[in-house]
């Protein structure tokens, strides 16, 4: 009965400091992610996905124009303004 105890014992104390944790690393993670995010806004290939995706959204079509850029920002800020606007 006593080792069942000391068991029982353990696994909570092993189960609540995973769960400390796990919500500090979370916590941690969030506002790291918000500071990678770019302000694409004045970004003419973002204003163009935003063309895009809103005409794909008046005509119902899904991502109807593939539209492929050499940069690989140029093509994030294109599908950062299709998806901004087509899921509205």
């Amino acid at each position: 009965m006593r080792i069942h105890l000391k068991q029982c014992v353990w696994i909570g104390v092993m189960a609540l400091g995973l769960g400390i944790t796990g919500g500090t690393a979370r916590a941690a993670a969030t506002p790291s992610q918000e500071q990678h995010e770019q302000d694409y806004s004045k970004n003419k290939n973002y204003q163009l996905g935003r063309r895009d995706g809103k005409n794909d959204f008046t005509h119902n079509r899904d991502h109807s124009k593939k539209r492929n850029f050499k940069a690989d920002d140029d093509q994030k800020a294109y599908e950062a303004g299709y998806q901004n606007s087509h899921h509205k």
